[in-house]
């Protein structure tokens, strides 16, 4: 029945994000240090002996690499690269090669972010040469010494990987074997004095369909940063991501449980005298559960809640399960978040309320207080238990090849949850 209401629920008329991030200053400056405090990037005593007409350049130093915000336009990159070089006349000449190259991200038809290169400005000066002579090069002399027609193409290369990166945050991540996560972006971001703005919007497979989430009731947006953060990046999601989580792996029956009793129909038989009737031998007792209704989370200042809402049937027999009562459960729990690498740890906590109540039963009717104190201890215990053995896996968030997050902080505002974390190059291996 969920699957059938799950087709009869709207698709999102309108596009809106339901999460998203921004990469702070500090995030874009971010760098791994190296062995004595080099840059990443550097390739300082690395010999490259490359053929430049009738010149090589036999070291390459990175100097200076800073990647800087341009609000409202995007990034600015700029590179200072020392070249030792060495022309036909075997004497040794360091050129200072510093380019200034202009970036921004677009979004491509296929929904994909782009990183574009819109101007890019190298520009050569000989810093010291072992000729016994002061400099006097002509940009011409420079000119024949490094062609700097070619140096914008590689720095296009140079973006290959940073590309790749932007491809894979878009990639499907598993929840379940049969329920997948993507996260899309709505938009190019946007740039501003906080820093590189990316509203997402969740979507879910389910056995390989797209699963039709609830609409939201409120539309959401990316929370503005109090003041300069020193993280690197800060992650939202809003309290309806979280219901469409819950939402989805209900529709993937990942949350129907088969619950072991403690009970037998004999035991049962001597509180509800009409069980005799129903079965000659005396058999385990089983509860299966249900949803009837939605999984809902509702997020308030400082703490989650999981509402569930559930028809749990009790029986006996097995294969041929025969139900002889139903019982409506509505219970809350406290909601447990935190990070481990790149995934989001969710957790049923202690249950704050439930209440049970008859729906159906064919043993004549069971007193309010029966139900809870035959089924209630059992359905306390294991109800959380089975949910919490679903979500252990974690949740893939969205994030970009080679990173992870460090130094998380989770705070549970009403309506969202504000990630803010620190960003973690992973060595590359091969």
């Amino acid at each position: 029945l969920s699957i059938l209401l799950s087709l009869l629920v709207p698709a999102h008329t309108t596009r809106s994000p339901d999460c998203g991030g921004i990469l702070t200053p500090s995030g874009l400056s971010y760098r791994k240090s190296g062995p004595r405090n080099s840059h990443a990037v550097s390739r300082e005593g690395r010999q490259q002996h490359l053929s430049v007409r009738r010149n090589q350049i036999n070291s390459v130093k990175v100097a200076e690499f800073s990647l800087l915000l341009i609000p409202d336009t995007g990034l600015r990159l700029s590179i200072d690269v020392d070249l030792g070089i060495t022309p036909a006349l075997s004497t040794t000449k360091v050129m200072r090669l510093s380019i200034l190259v202009d970036l921004h991200v677009e979004m491509n038809p296929e929904g994909n972010l782009e990183l574009v290169t819109s101007a890019c400005k190298p520009t050569v000066e000989e810093m010291q040469s072992t000729e016994k002579m002061e400099s006097q090069s002509s940009s011409s002399d420079v000119d024949e010494e490094i062609n700097i027609d070619k140096i914008c193409l590689e720095v296009s290369k140079l973006l290959l990987l940073p590309h790749e990166q932007l491809m894979s945050l878009t990639a499907q991540f598993p929840v379940t074997p049969s329920c997948q996560v993507q996260y899309l972006p709505l938009a190019a971001p946007m740039f501003s004095e906080q820093g590189i703005t990316i509203s997402l919007q969740t979507t879910f497979q389910v056995a390989g369909m797209a699963t039709p989430l609830p609409v939201s009731p409120v539309p959401f947006s990316m929370p503005e940063p109090a003041s300069s953060s020193p993280s690197h990046l800060i992650l939202a999601f809003s309290e309806h991501f979280y219901t469409s989580l819950f939402f989805a792996l209900e529709i993937a029956g990942a949350f129907n449980m088969t619950i072991p009793s403690p009970l037998t129909t004999a035991t049962m038989a001597q509180k509800i005298t009409q069980m005799g009737s129903l079965f000659q031998e005396d058999l385990p007792v089983m509860l299966q559960a249900v949803f009837r209704s939605s999984p809902r989370v509702v997020l308030e200042e400082g703490k989650g809640a999981l509402k569930l809402f559930l028809t749990v049937h009790i029986g006996a027999g097995s294969p041929a399960f025969q139900s002889f009562l139903s019982v409506n459960v509505d219970m809350s729990t406290g909601l447990l978040l935190s990070i481990a690498d790149t995934r989001m740890m969710i957790s049923a906590a202690v249950i704050e309320d439930i209440e049970l109540s008859l729906a159906a039963s064919d043993v004549g009717p069971v007193p309010a207080a029966l139900l809870e104190e035959l089924f209630l201890p059992t359905i306390r215990e294991e109800v959380p238990a089975q949910m919490n053995a679903v979500l252990s896996e974690g949740v893939f968030l969205p994030h970009i090849s080679s990173f992870t997050y460090t130094d998380v902080n989770v705070t549970i505002h009403k309506d969202y949850v504000l990630v803010p974390c620190n960003l973690e190059l992973r060595a590359r291996t091969g």
